[in-house]
């Protein structure tokens, strides 16, 4: 390399004393000669030293040139030297990835020098360049990787990420349980032995492939108990480390069953996301690395299309800055502190709203960066994360983009960061090796996962994608393998609520309360982090929509009219606990949030009628 000498770093004596003596003794594996008064060369062959092992000796030049007689010093000087046991020689580049091809799984740097046309030249060009300014090159490498960089591993990690992704998994399955006989059970609002039979009528035997689930079997009140907290079981034993690839394989087609089952109920991007992200962590629990960086594509997409989205609409909201200024009101359901975010002063909204494009759009190109620069990535996509859930009730969805930023970190930095007593507990963790055919298996599947969200994104972008590409798609799409992300494409500035009511003689009206979106003005916003009430998440989108559309509103209705116990157990209360009401209604209300004053007295929300979402209807019958 060039003549520029940083005289603050050198090799350490055991390397200097170690690959002399071997020189001397006629070692017969390679070895690289670097410049041992360059803090750019030692601080990399420190790090090669330690991915390659004893398969490559290493020394400075100032020690073993003279075993080298036939090199000119100059050529010492000017690069890197690869030597091999025959005498075979190669220098600057075409050295470094010799040398990296005895390290496991970096071979693959060599062939893209000897194979990929234009890959040589233009990494030959890049070593000249670091080499003349390699005082630059020892800074910023510094700056990027830290002064005792070792290769990463994530094997506390990976631990980690699953012991938490269990109790997400968890929250999911308890959820869905506690709903799930209002919501599609035989008494409840989109009976799921209904939906079967319609769709084994309509679809005949290539049912199997385009709905794959479990509720073929059988789609009594049963099976879907049966599957809601064996689901929570499984969880559990993944949350403590118990049959983790078996509970996380039955874990994906339980949900991915009730994905199906659920209809309307289980149509929101958590829901596929969840399913991605339960499929990258099965195969990150058979090969640690690929799974890492497969769940790291997973989060790049999630946090750039939500960002590429919202400029994509053309919403104007968005464009301008002002979107903030909206969407803590009209979010669907709103903390208490929503209340307090709202009433920001506009500039620091729309500070925030900026930031969130930064945070969106920018932020998420370091995933793919060296390691400090991920840990950029991280914490600004965690701080984004904790405000979004410490103003809006998203269930787990916020908790589990959190639980992702985990795997921009490896085991050092995380070691760092752990409570003391907590890493002397995992400082031995070692993830079991996989068999020899698992890393194929998991390159295959991770090879379509990226194919297909690439043809995804490519879409979303407006694109045409060639017949082929959509067709591997197609053929993978009812599994659910990869989804189509983007959150708040357009920002909603009015918020109108859905308040129904039941009568026993049509004149006098009570209102039925639900259990976590607004209704009464005197009534705080609940929390339910991690819980995913689905009723209510469907009022409101519901509020947005004509109800003639909306087949499952008109059905709801009519179980509140039957007075059925599982659907009311949805709710808040049950304003008719003796006998059903004869008539029901929907009015459709503007909500606002009160004024200090008014919230000094208790008051949350002010609301004003808009007039009638739904007429009043009565069973047939009567």
């Amino acid at each position: 390399m060039a003549q520029l000498r940083i005289h603050s770093v050198t090799a350490s004596p055991e390397i200097q004393h170690r690959t002399a003596a071997d020189a001397a003794a006629g070692d017969a594996r390679p070895v690289l000669v670097y410049d041992g008064d360059c803090g750019f060369c030692i601080f990399w062959v420190r790090y090669w030293q330690k991915l390659t092992g004893d398969r490559v000796r290493y020394g400075p030049y100032q020690q073993l040139a003279a075993h080298y007689p036939q090199v000119p010093l100059e050529e010492f000087r000017r690069a890197s030297q690869y030597i091999a046991a025959g005498g075979q020689r190669a220098g600057a580049a075409q050295a470094s990835f010799l040398t990296l091809s005895h390290a496991p799984g970096k071979a693959f740097w060599l062939a893209l020098y000897r194979r990929l046309p234009g890959f040589a030249p233009l990494t030959e060009l890049a070593y000249r360049f670091i080499a003349a300014h390699r005082s630059a090159a020892y800074r910023v490498s510094l700056a990027l990787w830290g002064s005792n960089y070792s290769p990463p591993r994530y094997d506390l990690a990976a631990y980690l990420f699953l012991r938490g992704f269990g109790l997400i998994y968890l929250a999911a399955f308890v959820s869905f349980a506690v709903q799930a006989q209002g919501l599609i059970g035989s008494q409840g609002i989109l009976p799921l032995a209904d939906f079967m039979d319609a769709v084994r009528s309509a679809v005949g035997p290539q049912r199997y492939y385009e709905m794959p689930t479990v509720f073929w079997l059988s789609a009594g009140d049963w099976a879907i108990r049966l599957v809601c907290w064996a689901g929570a079981v499984l969880a559990l034993l993944v949350t403590f480390n118990l049959a983790t690839r078996i509970s996380l394989a039955l874990l994906y087609v339980l949900y991915l069953s009730l994905f199906y089952a659920g209809q309307t109920f289980m149509s929101f991007q958590w829901d596929t996301y969840l399913l991605e992200c339960g499929f990258l962590a099965l195969l990150m629990s058979f090969a640690t690395t690929p799974g890492v960086w497969l769940l790291r594509w997973l989060l790049f997409r999630f946090m750039f299309m939500s960002g590429v989205v919202k400029l994509a609409s053309g919403d104007p909201h968005w464009w301008n800055l002002s979107a903030l200024s909206y969407h803590f009101l009209t979010q669907p359901l709103p903390t208490p502190l929503a209340w307090y975010a709202a009433r920001l002063p506009a500039a620091l909204l729309s500070f925030g709203t900026a930031s969130t494009f930064a945070i969106e759009l920018i932020l998420p190109f370091l995933i793919f960066c060296p390691r400090r620069l991920r840990f950029l990535a991280g914490g600004g996509i965690l701080l984004l994360q904790s405000c979004i859930l410490l103003t809006g009730n998203y269930n787990w969805f916020n908790l589990q983009t959190c639980l992702l930023c985990l795997l921009l970190f490896d085991d050092a930095a995380l070691r760092h960061a752990l409570p003391q007593r907590l890493a002397r507990l995992t400082a031995g963790l070692r993830v079991r090796a996989p068999g020899e055919t698992a890393p194929v298996i998991v390159g295959i599947c991770g090879v379509l996962v990226v194919f297909s969200s690439l043809v995804q994104m490519d879409a979303r972008f407006g694109g045409e994608p060639p017949a082929a590409a959509r067709a591997v798609t197609r053929l993978v799409e009812p599994l659910h393998l990869t989804s189509p992300y983007g959150l708040f494409a357009v920002m909603t500035t009015e918020r109108d609520e859905i308040i129904i009511e039941g009568s026993a003689d049509g004149i006098l009206w009570r209102e039925y309360e639900f259990r976590y979106k607004p209704g009464q003005v005197a009534r705080r916003p609940p929390w339910n982090i991690p819980h995913q009430p689905r009723l209510d998440w469907q009022m409101w989108f519901a509020a947005l929509d004509d109800p003639r559309h909306l087949r499952w509103f008109a059905l709801f209705l009519e179980r509140l009219l039957h007075n059925d116990p599982a659907v009311t157990a949805l709710l808040a209360g049950n304003p008719f606990p003796g006998a059903p009401p004869r008539y029901v209604r929907a009015k459709f209300y503007a909500y606002t949030y009160s004024t200090p004053a008014e919230k000094a007295r208790g008051i949350w929300w002010d609301r004003r009628l808009l007039g009638l979402y739904f007429p009043a209807v009565r069973l047939q019958a009567e």
